[in-house]
């Protein structure tokens, strides 16, 4: 059994976005804090090499979990860094649709623009961002853009946290979702989470804590290493940065009783959709994520676009057909075009714990939900057709990339889970501030909001110590 010896005033579980900026938040202060995460530390001298490793590796379930009638694949990073390891690093901050809603859900007053622009500033401050320039747009972005003009929809870049990714030497970013070998994506591990290791923060990798005891002055987690080895760690105060599903999982197993743990799970179900054309697009090929929707119709009709494209492995799933019919698709892999509809759902699905511990995800599309799925695909044939797709190839697996909710904060503890200092109702030593505290689904990446409501859960924190 290993045990903790040092006297730490914050324990942190989970090492993802919300996590890694909590902790350095704290250390930044002269916090002594502790993170734990199931994940394994990676770096650029060892990120997987191949797509069949990368998805083994950083993510929970060997690449995909699934709803109850397998109908929504869930990716779920399982890293040091999470989600910033393997997404494309886009920073969006909300608009005032999003926090409104989220305000008349909880009842929670800071819920607003001008309330959280600090917070946005401070984590602007951390990291470098950018748009792609237009030289190494590919392929697909191209189709992106050009047929938002055919139509009279408005598209904007995408703003991305990176730096100098040198694609001038031939560096196509759809490696980056195994991590990104040169550093150029601004993921925690290479900016808050390397300065906070350099003060006042222990990070300990490949731990999978399962159980939780809070008290007065003290709160103690346990869990197994990856080698079967067990744990047991100790700090005045916790805070849960383990995502909607990580979350729900420990607080359940740990005997916490409110009914609505792990209820109100949204994920924002993204459908990417392909076209086959008689040219090269060569989406796999440098920047492959530059465009996104900025229509003002489509976010009144609940969806957003954005050009997408994945490695060969992925692709191949979504595609319909078996045999020499599939074979005849992914020979023609970099005749694809891709756009991803990701819709603003609004059916709240429910995460159970069953008795070996595993997830149980209840989540499906209501009518509403369709509608949105409906009108975003007819918005996607009408830009395949109008740049000459010679057909379009629906894909067959929706993909829960955004996972949100199930400790949602509010205001009355008979709907919430956490208040509006994220501490759980049950319990005030108990904080937390990821995803998971989301009243319903924003419509928007989530990532950088994650980041601004973390520092100030840190900041809260530091006020609580």
């Amino acid at each position: 059994m290993t045990k903790s010896e040092a006297n730490y005033d914050v324990m942190i579980v989970g090492a993802g976005v919300s996590g890694s900026f909590i902790g350095w938040y704290l250390a930044e202060k002269g916090v002594k804090c502790l993170v734990l995460e199931a994940g394994s530390y990676f770096h650029a001298g060892n990120y997987p090499t191949n797509e069949r490793d990368s998805n083994s590796k950083f993510y929970w379930g060997g690449g995909l979990e699934f709803n109850t009638h397998a109908s929504i694949g869930l990716l779920r990073p399982k890293a040091v860094g999470g989600g910033s390891i393997v997404n494309q690093a886009l920073l969006d901050r909300f608009d005032a649709d999003a926090l409104d809603s989220w305000k008349n859900r909880s009842g929670v007053e800071y819920f607003s623009q001008k309330a959280l622009e600090k917070y946005y500033d401070i984590v602007d401050e951390q990291l470098v961002s950018q748009e792609i320039p237009a030289k190494y747009r590919n392929g697909n972005a191209e189709v992106f853009e050009q047929g938002f003009k055919n139509n009279g929809y408005i598209c904007a870049p995408l703003i991305r946290a990176q730096k100098d990714c040198k694609y001038e030497d031939g560096n196509d970013c759809i490696e980056c979702l195994g991590g990104c070998r040169i550093d150029s994506k601004q993921s925690t591990p290479v900016t808050v989470l390397k300065k906070a290791m350099d003060k006042n923060l222990d990070v300990v990798p490949d731990f999978d804590v399962t159980d939780m005891q809070v008290e007065d002055s003290t709160t103690r987690v346990s869990g197994t290493f990856t080698n079967g080895q067990k744990g047991e760690f100790s700090a005045r105060k916790l805070v849960l940065a383990a995502g909607a599903i990580g979350n729900t999982r420990l607080l359940k197993q740990s005997g916490f009783r409110n009914p609505i743990i792990g209820s109100g799970f949204y994920t924002h179900p993204q459908h990417m959709i392909l076209a086959e054309y008689d040219r090269e697009i060569n989406a796999q090929k440098g920047a492959f994520q530059a465009f996104k929707s900025n229509d003002e119709n489509f976010r009144r009709d609940g969806f957003k676009l954005e050009n997408v494209f994945a490695a060969p492995v992925a692709i191949a799933m979504l595609l319909p057909g078996f045999g020499k019919k599939h074979q005849e698709i992914m020979e023609r892999y970099i005749n694809l075009a891709c756009i991803e509809v990701a819709i603003r759902d609004t059916n709240p699905g429910r995460i159970k714990i069953n008795k070996a511990g595993k997830p149980v995800i209840s989540k499906s599309l209501n009518k509403l939900d369709k509608t949105r799925l409906k009108k975003g695909t007819e918005a996607i044939y009408n830009i395949f057709n109008s740049t000459g797709a010679k057909r379009v190839i629906p894909g067959i697996l929706p993909i829960g990339l955004h996972l949100m909710g199930g400790c949602a904060m509010g205001l009355d503890e008979r709907n919430s889970v956490v208040n509006a200092d994220f501490q759980m109702h049950e319990n005030p030593n108990v904080f937390i501030a990821d995803s998971s505290i989301f009243p319903d689904a924003p419509g928007i990446n989530p990532s950088m909001t994650i980041m601004a409501l973390s520092v100030k859960a840190a900041e809260t924190i530091l006020q609580k110590l």
